[in-house]
């Protein structure tokens, strides 16, 4: 043994895409989905991103990058050297969509940070700082943890309570052509709402985690409707009001938007209705720009990653 400190290992990382607040569930309930982001990394004379799938070349630039910048910011405020990577990146999450591409990033870079800098976080940390940074928990959670969750923090804690929600089920991402800022989402919402609203919401959300947890899809067109975002975020997410009233036809169980927008999430009641569905929304969405539509799976594991004390 000559005294020297090994160099943490290759980092093998998947994280899924994410569909937050599910109609009333805001900044509170989020789901994960099996689209992917992939990454591997070891130590390296300095930084390099070999990125494929989708926006690869925006995944794949040096500067102005979510992971990179925040993996550095993450060391150097824990008084860490800053250790160039070298990544191999896939990315199977749209970006901009309300599909959870942030908080995917941010975990990545967290646990990239946890790794090659030795900050020796446990789990529930790596979550605190993930949740801390999206400024809600729900989407780093359902990432984090897979499946359904509802989640909550305060002082620096995330509390979670999950579920797997039914296998048959199929959500369907319905994907516009442009992306959406989530600053301007947030932007059209108002400061106060109508008791009523808020009365209407608590007992939709109420009735979600039961829906997801008892496979009730005869509730989900009830429980994934909303009064506190998605009638303000309408008019700049023009699919929304089209595809909402297909919730109870064509084996459709329920549809929100996804996260703050302006992708749809469309929910199937198993992989028998989804051609019918499918031309359902190919119908509604009739004069205007053809969507890319998804058809998912629910992701029951969340993150996949090997920790420092694993073997990769």
């Amino acid at each position: 043994m000559n005294g020297c400190a090994q160099s943490p290992g290759k980092m093998r990382l998947r994280l899924p895409a994410t569909s937050a607040n599910l109609g009333p569930g805001f900044d509170t309930a989020a789901v994960a989905l099996n689209l992917y982001l992939h990454i591997e990394a070891q130590a390296a004379s300095e930084f390099s991103i070999r990125a494929k799938g989708r926006d690869a070349e925006r995944c794949g630039r040096l500067d102005n990058n979510l992971i990179l910048d925040l993996y550095r910011t993450l060391l150097e405020e824990n008084g860490r050297p800053v250790v160039p990577l070298a990544i191999e990146m896939e990315n199977e999450i749209p970006l901009g969509m309300g599909c959870g591409s942030s908080a995917a990033g941010r975990l990545a870079a967290i646990t990239l940070a946890n790794h090659f800098g030795s900050l020796n976080w446990d789990s529930d940390q790596i979550l605190a700082k993930a949740s801390a940074l999206e400024g809600h928990p729900d989407n780093a959670a359902a990432c984090w943890l897979g499946g359904f969750v509802a989640a909550a923090s305060k002082a620096a804690h995330v509390s979670v309570a999950r579920v797997v929600p039914p296998a048959e089920w199929r959500p369907i991402v319905v994907l516009p052509n442009e992306p959406l800022a989530t600053s301007k989402a947030r932007a059209v919402l108002p400061e106060t709402y109508a008791r009523a609203d808020v009365v209407a919401n608590l007992q939709s959300v109420a009735m979600l985690g039961l829906a997801f947890a008892q496979g009730r899809g005869d509730l989900l067109q009830a429980s994934m409707s909303d009064r506190i975002h998605q009638p303000y975020r309408s008019g700049i997410c023009p699919q929304l009001p089209r595809l909402l009233p297909l919730a109870g036809l064509e084996g459709i169980l329920g549809v929100a938007l996804s996260g703050a927008g302006p992708a749809v999430l469309v929910v199937v009641d198993g992989q028998h209705q989804v051609g019918r569905a499918t031309c359902a929304i190919e119908e509604a969405l009739e004069g205007m720009s053809a969507p890319e539509l998804l058809v998912c799976c629910f992701e029951a594991r969340g993150a996949n990653r090997f920790d420092p004390l694993e073997p990769t």
